[in-house]
């Protein structure tokens, strides 16, 4: 008996192997499969800024980095003790200002390069639910704790997420005409926005990426992923969330990796992982006698593993 109804997914056209430069920006999930792409020692940079939830977030920060419209003390401020920047993550704000600005623009600088090399750019939306500073009317990407009364919450239509999505991929194109994108929607509950109003959250996301797939002007090398609908329909059971019943528990992402692998990742590649899962375990074991002799052969046949993966892909280190 079948216990479960997978979700059909289409082989990637441009999947993802070795040789592979893969950047990676958006929710937290992304942090989730950034981590695995981690563990099988692929090329690939998670979220430069920070997590971002939404797309409109996601293109100015893209703009930046592809004008190198550099920040300045304009676009940051000081709030309980410590300097921060509407358009980035809380764990960049900084004490020192002039600290801030610098590793914002040294961060800007490589990311033009990163964008540039990218053979793939994975990017996976939480909301679109915003927050807009009354000050400046401008959406927010974090409000670092500031008092609510100084935002509006809204929504963002389908067709502001659509636009977008649209100016995100010209943006990347003008630098690198080659790179592939892989859309996916977080499967992260924002429940803090309502039950209903996560669903329509997510509904619009789901839309707009699927209009832009749909059109002559992306359709080539843009590709979705369905992180949400797995998890929404593949793992419909509570005991795939963590214990706030809201983010997928570590089953979950597994299973969603599994079936990214299936799909994305290139066969020629699934050896190589192979090798490395091999000596990620292997790192990770704790020997009962460190200094016994089959312990010490253990260690040695470890390192001509290392060695000649090293060689063979000059960006892995363990």
């Amino acid at each position: 008996m079948q216990f479960r109804t997978p979700i059909p997914i289409s082989q990637s056209s441009h999947s993802i192997d070795y040789n592979s430069k893969i950047v990676s920006l958006g929710s937290c999930f992304v942090e989730n499969m950034g981590k695995k792409f981690n563990y099988f020692k692929f090329e690939n940079i998670i979220n430069p800024f920070g997590i971002i939830f939404n797309p409109v977030s996601i293109e100015k920060l893209i703009y930046r980095i592809a004008n190198q419209f550099f920040f300045t003390e304009k676009d940051i401020f000081f709030h309980n003790e410590r300097w921060h920047c509407y358009e980035v993550h809380s764990d960049f704000s900084d004490v020192d200002q002039k600290e801030l600005l610098e590793n914002l623009n040294a961060i800007l600088r490589i990311s033009l390069i990163q964008l540039f090399q990218a053979s793939h750019l994975i990017v996976t939306f939480g909301t679109s639910w915003v927050y807009r500073n009354f000050e400046s009317n401008a959406i927010v990407a974090n409000c670092h704790k500031m008092p609510q009364n100084q935002f509006k919450k809204e929504i963002l239509s389908v067709g502001t997420i659509e636009n977008s999505i649209k100016n995100t991929i010209d943006l990347i194109k003008k630098i690198n005409p080659d790179c592939n994108f892989i859309f996916t929607v977080s499967p992260v509950r924002h429940i803090k926005d309502g039950f209903v109003e996560n669903q329509l959250s997510k509904a619009h996301l789901i839309s707009a990426i699927h209009s832009i797939l749909n059109s002559e002007h992306c359709k080539l090398n843009t590709e979705y992923f369905p992180s949400y609908e797995i998890m929404m329909d593949e793992l419909r059971d509570y005991r795939f969330y963590g214990e706030d019943m809201l983010h997928p528990n570590q089953v979950a992402i597994d299973y969603i990796w599994k079936r990214f692998k299936e799909t994305t990742i290139s066969e020629t590649a699934f050896s190589t992982m192979e090798e490395v899962e091999s000596i990620q375990k292997s790192l990770s074991h704790k020997p009962f006698n460190p200094d016994s002799e089959s312990h010490l052969k253990f260690e040695s046949k470890l390192r001509e593993k290392i060695t000649k993966l090293e060689k063979q892909y000059s960006f892995m280190k363990f």
